[in-house]
């Protein structure tokens, strides 16, 4: 599905319009479409788990969905598309209030890109960043290892260099 296409699927989801509180078998008054996809179908036609599918909720990333009688919960068609662009984002390391801006900034497709361009510039930042950390803590490793003398663990310097922060090539820290 183009970008346009989901924009247009999700355009009347945010900000989210109450749902009336009849049998979620009828058809859904304000789009005509009948809501019979279960938390279970949604999750199969995703992948994303069902208690994903409810934190999703309890966050607001998704809307309260419409419940039967019996309290199960009902879905709309157009709450895949928002659960595939949620699901990607979390696949691409977006933290959760970034991926409540990106779900409300879509539903303007007037608005300027500027604010959606900020939000994925400064991820984008924070990746690399994180992928420094990386590439130092891989060259720690890296002369650990070779340091390595293959012989007893009472002489092993990768043992030595675990116990004694001080001979450490390279400040790091934990991986954040």
């Amino acid at each position: 599905m183009a970008f346009g296409q989901f924009v247009g699927a999700i355009r009347f989801r945010a900000p989210f319009p109450s749902r009336r509180k009849e049998s979620a078998t009828s058809k859904d008054w304000r789009f005509g479409r009948d809501m019979n996809i279960s938390i279970g179908e949604l999750s199969r036609r995703t992948g994303v788990k069902v208690p994903t599918i409810r934190y999703y909720e309890g966050a607001g990333l998704m809307p309260a969905p419409t419940r039967t009688e019996g309290k199960q919960r009902r879905y709309l068609e157009t709450e895949i598309s928002r659960l595939n662009f949620i699901r990607h984002a979390r696949e691409l390391g977006f933290e959760i209030q970034a991926i409540r801006e990106l779900l409300a900034l879509s539903t303007e497709p007037d608005r300027s890109c500027a604010e959606v361009d900020g939000i994925a510039r400064r991820h984008m930042a924070e990746v690399e960043r994180r992928i420094g950390q990386l590439v130092a803590l891989r060259g720690e490793l890296r002369r650990m290892v070779e340091a390595c003398g293959h012989g007893r663990v009472g002489e092993c310097r990768v043992i030595e260099t675990l116990a004694d922060h001080r001979q450490c090539a390279h400040e790091h820290g934990r991986i954040s």
